[in-house]
């Protein structure tokens, strides 16, 4: 059996993962009537349902909605960007899988999808020795179907589905309460049942309620209606959790024509343009929710009415804070004689500094070439096990490559999401990087994963014509 190797590496602090992903699989709305009522059953039976037999997630009546979060166990021929990112799943090697799957004589067979199609995104255990590969100590849980939940237009639809994973994430918790964490989903279509399941999540010891930024059917997450939820944060300590997404907007209302989001914009000028790649809209697409958020709270006063709330901002990156948070200090120095709402209490990136983390992933190297301005504010984000993901040694080999003191590595890399979830360090923690995995026969070789990242590898060509890589003449596929 062949062996992938890792450099070996050591670490002297534990990691804290402030987002990573879970798939929501089918077992959810299986063991739905558990934890509701028979009104919140039938409710999300008409708002957000999977139905087993058909295997198709049923959203506002519409089939097939979602982004396929309940595909599990692999697809035939189909890299899973949901799950895909497990141990040693670098981005190469998927690369390499999608180039074998543009040709039918060597796309991946339903084993070896279900190889790659990693159990950690909704099994706890394998999630378990999965972080122990990757060096992740401790882990904040995430739901992937972000973009489906503002858009369910049943309000006590959307309560159930909330309660539901709510449940269900608590429940995948406590295969090990001190390592994993989840953040509780809260249905924004009403104040009330977004507050009542606020309180509800914080007396199982949640420590994060996500909220996405956007103006869905109308509920951006800063209008005076939730009032009352900004209240029940304060109240509780839960952090508000930012979380943005691509735009997708599959479910929208069909007439509904209201530009919700940054994100859409960026979408469909990428579309209208004739770039074929959808994956093109996260470049931008992730901060342009968050930028507009985080300009949104800190000018419009936000946290001076709520002195007590912290926030994380999760998945934009965090490159882009320095420049928007320099540019709200000096519109806010320029303008403020101009104010029709209350004066500031403080400039607008002080306001930032005492509320809010920003998250990172482990491949963005500028915040360790600025560590004085970010020490207090960054937290790491692996996003497993979605395609863009990567581990902890990722990001200490980054940090190491811009010479990072390892005091700044350990706040970045555990302490300050510890600090702002109120969470204890754990007493142990990994220390050394595992440096075999035995694979698989069929695992790509070194030389296959070289190919693979040539431009040319990635067109489509017929039975026979061949193309010609490094001097090397390959089998094309048929369109």
């Amino acid at each position: 059996m062949p062996m992938q190797k890792f450099a070996p590496m050591t670490k002297n602090f534990p990691t804290f993962d402030c987002d990573a992903h879970v798939t929501e699989p089918a077992w959810i709305w299986e063991r739905a009537r558990e934890w509701l009522t028979k009104d919140e059953l039938e409710a999300l039976k008409t708002t957000m349902w999977f139905d087993a037999e058909t295997k198709q997630l049923i959203v506002n009546g519409h089939a097939s909605a979602g982004i396929g979060a309940q595909r599990i166990g692999g697809t035939p021929g189909v890299v899973n960007i949901l799950t895909s990112a497990g141990p040693g799943m670098k981005h190469n090697i998927q690369r390499a899988f999608n180039v074998r799957n543009l040709n039918p004589k060597t796309a991946l067979t339903k084993e070896q999808a279900d190889y790659i199609d990693h159990k950690g995104s909704y099994e706890p255990t394998a999630r378990l020795r999965d972080m122990d590969v990757q060096g992740i100590d401790q882990v904040m849980i995430i739901p992937t179907d972000i973009d489906t939940y503002p858009w369910l237009q049943n309000a006590v639809g959307a309560k159930a589905m909330c309660k539901a994973y709510n449940e269900w994430a608590y429940d995948y918790c406590q295969a090990d309460p001190k390592r994993i964490f989840f953040a509780a989903m809260l249905p924004m279509q009403d104040p009330m049942f977004a507050t009542q399941e606020l309180y509800r999540v914080a007396a199982k010891g949640c420590r994060v309620a996500l909220v996405r930024p956007i103006d869905a059917m109308g509920n951006y997450p800063i209008q005076p209606k939730y009032e009352p939820l900004w209240n029940a944060m304060e109240e509780t300590g839960i952090v508000y959790g930012m979380h943005p997404f691509p735009a997708l907007g599959t479910i929208k209302p069909p007439a509904y024509t209201e530009q919700y989001s940054g994100a859409e914009l960026i979408a469909r000028t990428i579309y209208a343009s004739g770039l074929p790649h959808f994956f093109l809209t996260n470049v931008q697409n992730f901060q342009a929710e968050a930028a507009l958020w985080v300009t949104l709270t800190l000018m419009s006063g936000f946290f001076d009415r709520h002195p007590k709330i912290r926030a994380a901002v999760f998945e934009a990156s965090s490159t882009w804070l320095s420049f928007l948070l320099d540019e709200c200090d000096k519109m806010y120095k320029l303008y403020r004689n101009e104010r029709q709402m209350p004066r500031l209490q403080r400039l607008p990136s002080e306001t930032f500094f005492e509320h809010c983390v920003t998250g990172f992933e482990g491949d963005e190297a500028p915040p360790s070439r600025l560590p004085e301005f970010y020490q207090e504010i960054l937290a790491w984000s692996s996003d497993v096990y979605h395609h863009d993901g990567d581990d902890a040694w990722r990001a200490i080999e980054t940090m190491r490559k811009c010479e990072l003191p390892e005091s700044y590595q350990a706040k970045f890399l555990g302490e300050n999401a510890r600090k702002l979830y109120h969470i204890e360090a754990p007493k142990t923690f990994i220390r050394d990087r595992v440096t075999e995995i035995e694979r698989p026969d069929w695992w790509p070789t070194d030389e296959e994963v070289k190919r693979s990242l040539e431009p040319e590898s990635g067109i489509v060509r017929r039975y026979g014509e061949g193309a010609r890589v490094n001097g090397h003449t390959r089998e094309g596929a048929r369109p």
